[in-house]
């Protein structure tokens, strides 16, 4: 075991050393740019913009820095490339297009006759202050699609150098004298470096390529520094976001909580009790780069990263893993810390697979979100009560499949299940309840009222009543094993509706700052699937 954790501690230790030194050709990555409300790297700022057009963070094999600086550099090349991501299938009918295909040309979208008309059609639906339909927020999409290729392409959105006055940075095409010429020597480098990766170079010839696109990008940074050299003061944060971007401790992260859970899984099939401090090794390091990866995003934007669905995803995923660890060490059931990694592990991959519904980026806040101590004592603590629920749904599912597999035969595994089920709903609303009085607290503050009934108010109270009724018909022995079991699988629906529901169907509320669009089919379907194995065991049950 000892050199397990040994061998653990050298594999972290390598990650983070490995994503912490630079290679040739990355000080373009590093290079700042404003956008979005705040400095970000290149290497940001591309795979953002890339991810809107295309859907991924590369093309064709080829990386987002790349591909966003030739769109700038040789845009008419691209007219004929089908780089832009078109899902919907009422918006390809409408244009004319083939339903079978997901990219297409510049030409074959925007060229389209129809294609004015449907950006006419959007507009009107804006105009009437309705919540856009699948259809109009395909439309949208591709209206943003269209609007960041051209104003990336104009140079007008690559904005590089701080004024010397004001705090707007200056776009590619307002660079005047020295400024304009150190881009070009820029640019000069980079062709030649793209030129000998298209073009096979041998490998000294390339690194010599990327030293020179090296000094010519830190050269431009000179330039630009000396323009403002106060508000060009950003590189430590720029250098740790590139870090990040490439070290991905969120993916690492998810796969020591799938070593940890095959570990588990042998443990429960096998019965090797020995094996558990290699599945709390595992679970153990993967909680560290979880909380790592945290640390860092809240590093960068200098404030609690809770404030959108991906990041609420990532601190639920935290706190799941949390509580299961806790409650194994009290009760030693083993499947408590299996259902806590499988938890973290499943909602990990979601938000790192799913981009176009949970957003990943940094994102400045909303005015009414900006207060870190209320965005703290809110917040977080109304997520991390879904934490504990969630812990509550992934045992509930255990506990059914035990029923599914012979009630009789699992009786001491299931009463153990029914203990956890309990626990972390009693946990959950431990959180819940205070988080709902702190939210009308600082609704009174910034709003100028406690209660008001909005969407997300009422969903989060129906939520907590609905725990709540759960957690007496336990103590009042209305709910049995298998009851109190289905509930912890039932009542998760309450939570993805407060969560998920208000946000991307409902879309209505003072809550606007976290609407969102997109998955809607994937949740629906996730809630019947569980509905119908809820069904199953008790249908099982009483056959």
């Amino acid at each position: 075991m000892k050199r397990l954790q040994l061998i653990l501690v050298l594999l972290l230790s390598i990650m983070v050393f490995k994503g912490a030194f630079a290679a040739a050709g990355d000080e373009l990555l590093k290079l700042p740019v404003q956008d979005a409300g705040r400095i970000k790297p290149y290497d940001t700022f591309s795979k953002e913009m890339l991810e809107i057009v295309h859907g991924k963070s590369k093309f064709e094999g080829r990386g987002a820095a790349e591909i966003v600086m030739t769109w700038m550099l040789s845009p008419q090349s691209w007219q004929t490339k089908k780089i832009f991501e078109v899902r919907n299938h009422e918006v390809l009918k409408a244009l004319g297009l083939p339903a079978v295909e997901r990219y297409f040309s510049g030409d074959e979208i925007f060229s389209s006759p129809q294609f004015g008309s449907l950006i006419q059609d959007l507009q009107s639906k804006r105009e009437t202050k309705e919540k856009l339909t699948p259809y109009f927020q395909a439309l949208q999409r591709l209206e943003d699609q269209l609007s960041v290729f051209r104003e990336i392409a104009g140079g007008n959105m690559l904005r590089l150098i701080p004024p010397k006055e004001g705090t707007v940075w200056l776009s590619v095409v307002q660079f005047e004298g020295e400024q304009q010429t150190a881009f070009a020597v820029l640019t000069k480098s980079f062709i030649g470096y793209i030129g000998g990766v298209a073009s096979h170079v041998s490998a000294s010839e390339l690194k010599q390529l990327a030293s020179e696109m090296d000094s010519a990008v830190l050269a431009f940074r000179e330039v630009a520094r000396k323009n403002n050299p106060g508000l060009y003061s950003v590189d430590t944060k720029v250098n740790v976001e590139v870090f990040y971007n490439h070290f991905h401790p969120f993916r690492w992260a998810y796969i020591f909580y799938l070593l940890s859970s095959l570990v588990l899984l042998m443990v429960w099939s096998m019965n090797k009790i020995t094996w558990m401090k290699a599945a709390w090794a595992f679970a153990s390091v993967g909680f560290l780069l979880h909380t790592f990866g945290f640390v860092i995003r809240m590093y960068l934007m200098d404030r609690a990263p809770v404030t959108n669905m991906y990041e609420t995803v990532v601190w639920m995923s935290w706190g799941a893993l949390l509580f299961s660890a806790i409650l194994e060490w009290i009760y030693k059931f083993r499947f408590i810390l299996l259902a806590g990694t499988l938890g973290a592990m499943v909602s990990l991959i979601v938000a790192d697979t799913a981009p176009a519904v949970l957003d990943p980026s940094l994102i400045p806040l909303e005015p009414v979100l900006r207060s870190n101590y209320w965005l703290t004592v809110h917040v977080m603590t109304i997520t991390i009560s879904y934490a504990a629920f969630f812990l509550a749904f992934v045992l509930g599912d255990i506990g059914l499949i035990y029923y599914i597999r012979g009630e009789e035969k699992h009786q001491d595994k299931i009463k153990a299940i029914t203990t956890s089920v309990y626990r972390a709903m009693q946990i959950g609303v431990v959180f819940l309840a205070p988080g709902i009085i702190l939210g009308g607290i600082w609704a009174d503050y910034s709003w100028g009222r406690f209660w008001g009934w909005d969407p997300k108010e009422t969903w989060a109270l129906i939520a907590l009543l609905g725990y709540l009724a759960v957690l007496h018909g336990r103590l009042g022995g209305w709910l049995k094993n298998f009851g109190m079991i289905a509930s912890g699988v039932i009542t998760f629906s309450l939570v993805i509706m407060a969560w998920y529901g208000v946000n991307f169907v409902l879309g209505a509320g003072l809550h606007s700052y976290g609407f969102g669009a997109g998955g809607v089919e994937y949740v629906s379907a996730f809630i019947a699937a569980h509905f119908l194995l809820v069904l199953y065991a008790w249908l099982v049950r009483k056959k």
